[in-house]
């Protein structure tokens, strides 16, 4: 009796140490997360965390999922305990390395777009001197187009014979011929029309004809005439005991000879720079003269105002 009291107290005082003292809980895992340590480097180190997991509510649910995960994976250590969380979430939480190489990766790829885009300084210096070299090109045509419809004006004024006759006599071989003499001066008026340039000035010989023969001949010398001016010229035309070897059949030295018609001709070639000697237009100037030489008003201007042609 005295017994059967006793164990039945002692069921009801462990009863209630039941009751009032909590269960013991489970021994926490501890688990192992693996990251890399660079990216695009395949080699890896083990990083060990004794982080407790948060309690599971069911525990032997969670320690074969534990399992699972830990088996599924050969030759590593990772275990992810993730409760409530979806696939892709997992999936991003166990890499978030992957996030930041894709982040880095589109970082590199626009920087590289952005350098293609630029383009190179010498590029930019090679155009410069291309659209210099187009401008220049430009004024220097414009300069030349101007400048050619300010080309000089030849103007001939009159033509004086001092001297005129024709005596026998022999040339430098002492072959008889008659032998020719004239002296006569030629003026003219040069006049550069030129607003922004000066010009240079020669000529070809000055030549007077009796029909194709030339009886005698002058120089114009050099000379350089500056913008929007002008001069008068004396040209000596001349020749002295010329030989005709016959063909000077009509000339007579007479003083009471007939009128003799002759032909002036004479190119005047002018050159500008207009732009230093990269822009050079050149100017011609043709004059041809018919001239009736009368022997018997010598020393007597001769107008050629309305006798010459110019081209």
């Amino acid at each position: 009796m005295y017994t059967h009291g006793k164990h039945a107290k002692t069921e009801s005082e462990t009863s209630s140490i039941s009751l009032s003292s909590p269960p013991p809980s489970p021994p926490r895992p501890a688990y192992y997360v693996q990251s890399p340590l660079e990216y695009g480097d395949r080699a890896t180190a083990t990083s060990y965390h004794s982080t407790p997991a948060r309690p599971p509510t069911h525990n032997h649910h969670s320690r074969d999922s534990f399992t699972a995960r830990l088996s599924s994976t050969p030759g590593t250590r990772k275990v992810s305990l993730n409760y409530g969380v979806t696939g892709a979430d997992r999936h991003r939480d166990d890499m978030p390395w992957r996030d930041t190489a894709a982040i880095e990766e589109e970082s590199l790829l626009r920087d590289g777009e952005q350098e293609e885009k630029r383009l190179p300084r010498r590029f930019y210096v090679l155009a410069f001197v291309a659209v210099f070299l187009v401008l220049f090109f430009l004024f220097a045509l414009v300069l030349w187009g101007a400048s050619r419809h300010q080309s000089p004006q030849v103007t001939m004024n009159s033509i004086t014979f001092e001297d005129f006759y024709v005596q026998a006599g022999t040339d430098s071989s002492l072959v008889p011929t008659d032998l020719l003499t004239l002296n006569s001066t030629v003026k003219l008026t040069y006049r550069n029309t030129g607003s922004f340039f000066g010009v240079h000035v020669t000529s070809t010989p000055v030549l007077l004809n009796y029909y194709q023969l030339a009886i005698a001949s002058g120089s114009i010398d050099y000379f350089y005439q500056s913008r929007k001016s002008q001069r008068n010229l004396h040209v000596a035309v001349m020749s002295s005991k010329l030989p005709l070897y016959g063909g000077g059949s009509g000339l007579s030295g007479r003083p009471n000879g007939q009128p003799v018609n002759l032909t002036l001709s004479v190119t005047v070639r002018s050159r500008a720079h207009v732009l230093g000697k990269l822009v050079k237009p050149k100017f011609y100037s043709h004059v041809r003269c018919a001239i009736v030489m009368d022997q018997t008003r010598l020393d007597t201007p001769v107008s050629l105002k309305n006798s010459c042609q110019y081209s």
